[in-house]
């Protein structure tokens, strides 16, 4: 995981749910805090990177949220506004409303065209050095591929012309591992666990975009140790509540059967959750890193658990 923070790009994705805001957020919170001019960015603006900042709304301009933390989100019009002006030299006052809809009409036509202004303009960042590094809190697993593919089909179907041109040192942004990555986030349950494994296929087949990382989030602790395991097993199976709560003196045998109860759904959840990320690092390449984040029992948004993550990320990391 040592090389993470190093690349100028990172893609973070996942299943809807699974936390990749919050991991994108302490990633690009890390990369600050060790000296990088950091960006992150969403790309479909619903305010979740402004409330895991807790930073207020945010736009299309980067504002900073940290010492040298910036936050922004994606504006699809403001994305084209900005393309005309710098690319076609066209001067852009107020709304464009009939180039805009005309674009509207256009991009339905043509799969691709919305996507590669997304994309475009994370590049057109990296390339003109504005940050060290620009997080992306991406599109969810469903459509990631398409969005990150973009560059790639408008360059198979335009031969000649400034878009190829255009989408040509995309591309080579896109597809250098050393600058670009993908981070898929992930939760020890099955479906999150399909999906992150079907795209870590799809990238390597669809898209060019390097996988540089795999994420598990929320991963339960070991409550007992084997030997704990059988000390617990024993007590539950004779019905050692009462037992226990007359040792303790202050518990009612209620308490102490709720607390048992409690503690075996733990155990329960967390031999689901360990077969569920054994089954994805076997289907995974073995070079491949993978980060283990620790379940938040508490509050799981906001400032205080980007922190959270971070630190935990951090002892991933190594660093």
């Amino acid at each position: 995981m040592s090389g993470l923070l190093d690349r100028r790009l990172l893609f973070v994705t996942g299943k809807g749910g699974v936390g990749k805001t919050t991991v994108a957020a302490a990633l690009g919170l890390m990369a600050s805090e060790r000296g990088r001019r950091a960006l992150v960015c969403e790309v479909e603006p619903k305010g979740d990177v402004a409330a895991a900042y807790e930073c207020g709304p945010l736009g299309f301009v980067p504002r900073e949220v940290a010492p040298g933390l910036h936050a922004m989100e994606m504006d699809t019009e403001a994305s084209l506004r900005e393309y005309l002006r710098l690319n076609l030299r066209v001067p852009t006052i107020g709304r464009i409303g009939p180039v805009a809809r005309a674009f509207d009409f256009v991009a339905s036509a043509a799969p691709g065209v919305r996507e590669i202004l997304t994309v475009g303009k994370l590049c057109y960042e990296v390339r003109e050095n504005h940050f060290d590094l620009i997080v992306v809190d991406a599109s969810a697993t469903g459509n990631i591929v398409g969005q990150l593919a973009a560059p790639v089909g408008i360059n198979e179907l335009v031969k000649v012309g400034a878009v190829r041109s255009q989408t040509r040192w995309m591309l080579d942004i896109l597809g250098d591992p050393h600058q670009t990555g993908v981070c898929v986030v992930t939760t020890p349950e099955e479906m999150p666990v399909n999906e992150a494994v079907e795209l870590a296929g799809r990238l390597e087949r669809e898209t060019g975009v390097h996988l540089a990382a795999m994420v598990a989030n929320r991963v339960m602790p070991e409550l007992f140790s084997r030997g704990e395991q059988e000390i617990f097993d024993a007590i539950v199976a004779d019905g050692g509540a009462l037992h226990v709560a007359e040792a303790l003196g202050d518990c009612t045998e209620e308490a102490v059967t709720d607390v048992l109860n409690a503690a075996g759904l733990a155990v329960r959840i967390r031999r689901s959750g360990a077969a569920h990320l054994e089954r994805l690092r076997a289907a995974l390449d073995p070079a491949l890193p993978l980060a283990y984040l620790p379940y938040l029992f508490g509050r799981a948004y906001g400032a205080r658990a980007v922190r959270q993550v971070a630190d935990a990320l951090g002892e991933e990391l190594g660093e």
